[in-house]
């Protein structure tokens, strides 16, 4: 049924073609066979990738992916760049190889862009602008961004979203969806990756992402919590001008934070530019609780000035009182070696799966925490590394098979590049040092006699509601045995995958009688010369015989294909 609502429009078909053909071309043959998309591969084009079998010298299995998402457009190279920041999801090896797809996306010719913007505005370019330059500034896989200059001459930055990128969006999403619906079904083992939650997650954030209206409001949001900040600059945002698929926005002149000659010609002092950046990362996610969540080298400017300006918020990041107080916690509890509070945090940060059992689960991961964590305590305070220790927390997790919340991967994304960054502006640079103001303010926060109360006013009357509403409950269980009304609910467990390799074992027992019978009804014909013969032998015979070779080499193929020979 998905296959035949996915392939209800031409363009659907057409592109759900396409992406079979070129998971194809790069070795995926027998997973399209297993999650039954191979009858979308022309015949012609299956038998001359049968019997072709990866070789020592081919590309790894991450690497042969990530050229299929290169090769599939911005849709797919979209996915994959979400995905390098989710290791937790997609095991450490692809989310490196995803790492390259970055910024390898062509830009769109500039009358596409000069059209777009002119349908978005309803007004012809130059009423808007006084010059609208035709180079590319920068291109990603949903938008690229033209220099422009607005006619009372302020220089400004126009994002214009690709064409079409919506519909394709859309088109690619379904596909995606439809995939990774049969690789759960067919495949018990992708389960580990979760592929439906890897495809919802990216249809969530790519939909968030191209509402330019929303990054615009994003920006104005940042450009309030650093009013008044003299070392961080958030460029204007030009409402007027801004639509779903245009965005105009102050243009911030500098150079990129990773341009070290750069920064030396302009004469600032690095440290304090590692500092500032640091720090202004620390406001965002320990006391504002919205942060940046893509601060790649291309996003953070130095200016003349001295100051650090940001750019592009179409990906940020929100950290609610619980989680910013959860950290801070986690980060007391690492430093005084109490495990078991350990544990607890790493429990609210992460969703333990429901069939775990608890008592094994602490005792296996406290013996972890021991192992990965106590060689950092031979360290001070200053030696420590901040980034290490939340990417400790993403590989725990992973080991133990806990579902981070994605805006804690977002952090920690987040912290792992700015402690990059850091590193090359100032090799000394403490991390530590840099948090502890924030994580001491919290703390303090977290403790006060005002918020106390009020913590155990809510716990007093949740108490409260629970003693009213339990003898209510009570009565209504009482009455439903008294009437013989209780039921039960059994869920099997994986009994779907047996009954689907049941009904696949007796389909091609099934199929394989078939073919038998043919060549027995063959092998009649040519003894008893029914219809017309050539050399004493049956021409129905041999068409039949013919038929039957077809079947029986197509079998074979899908056997093999399957890896379950």
């Amino acid at each position: 049924m998905d296959i035949f609502r996915l392939t209800k429009t031409y363009k659907t078909a057409r592109r759900l073609q396409q992406v079979v053909n070129v998971f194809l071309k790069h070795g995926f043959g027998s997973i399209i066979d297993r999650i039954q998309l191979g009858r979308h591969i022309p015949l012609l084009r299956r038998l001359k990738s049968f019997g072709k079998w990866p070789s020592m010298r081919e590309p790894s299995v991450p690497e042969r992916l990530r050229r299929a998402f290169a090769e599939l457009g911005p849709s797919f190279i979209k996915l994959a760049q979400v995905l390098s920041s989710r290791p937790d999801l997609i095991t450490p090896r692809y989310a490196d190889e995803f790492k390259k797809l970055q910024d390898k996306v062509p830009p769109f010719p500039a009358e596409e862009a000069r059209r777009i913007v002119e349908d978005e505005l309803g007004m012809p370019l130059d009423r808007a602008f006084l010059h609208f330059g035709d180079e590319t500034l920068a291109a990603a896989s949903i938008a690229q961004v033209h220099p422009a200059t607005l006619l009372d001459g302020t220089d400004v930055v126009v994002k214009v979203q690709r064409p079409d990128i919506r519909e394709q969006l859309d088109v690619d999403i379904e596909i995606l969806l439809t995939m990774a619906r049969l690789i759960e079904a067919n495949i018990p083992e992708a389960k580990f990756f979760n592929p439906m939650g890897i495809v919802q997650e990216f249809q969530k954030n790519v939909k968030r992402e191209m509402d330019f209206v929303q990054e615009g409001r994003s920006a104005c949001r940042f450009r309030r919590n650093f009013e008044g900040n003299v070392n961080v600059y958030i460029p204007v945002v030009y409402p007027e001008f801004n639509t779903e698929r245009v965005l105009v926005m102050e243009r911030i002149h500098g150079v990129r934070v990773d341009d070290i000659a750069g920064i030396e010609r302009l004469g600032h002092d690095r440290k304090e530019l590692a500092r500032i950046g640091v720090d202004a990362y620390f406001k965002m996610i320990l006391e504002d609780g919205f942060f940046h969540a893509d601060p790649h080298p291309g996003n953070i400017f130095v200016m003349p000035s001295g100051q650090m300006g940001f750019m592009d918020f179409g990906i940020v990041g929100r950290v609610t009182e619980e989680m910013k107080t959860t950290l801070a916690s986690t980060f007391v509890a690492f430093i005084y070696k109490d495990w078991d509070k350990l544990i607890d945090r790493y429990i609210e940060l992460g969703l333990v799966p429901e069939d775990v059992d608890l008592e094994d689960f602490r005792k296996e991961f406290k013996a972890d925490l021991v192992d990965l964590l106590e060689p950092l305590y031979g360290l001070t305070l200053r030696e420590l590394d901040f980034a290490q220790y939340l990417e400790t927390v993403v590989h725990l997790a992973m080991r133990h098979n806990l579902r981070i919340p994605s805006d804690l991967l977002l952090i920690d994304k987040a912290i792992l590049v700015l402690e990059d960054l850091g590193t090359r502006l100032d090799p000394d640079f403490d991390f530590m040092s840099a948090s502890e103001p924030y994580v001491t303010k919290l703390m303090r926060e977290r403790f006060r006699p005002g918020k106390v109360v009020r913590e155990a006013a809510n716990e007093v009357q949740e108490a409260t509601e629970f003693f009213v509403f339990l003898p209510k409950q009570m009565k209504k269980i009482i009455r439903k045995v008294l009437r013989n009304d209780i039921h039960m609910k059994l869920t099997h467990m994986g009994l779907e995958h047996f009954i689907r390799d049941m009904d696949r074992s007796s389909n091609r027992v099934s199929f394989a009688m078939i073919v038998s019978s043919i060549l027995i009804s063959s092998a009649i014909m040519h003894a008893t010369g029914v219809g017309p013969t050539i050399y004493g032998m049956s021409v129905l015979g041999f068409i039949t015989f013919g038929f039957a070779a077809i079947l029986g080499v197509w079998l074979l193929v899908s056997i093999i294909r399957s890896g379950r020979l």
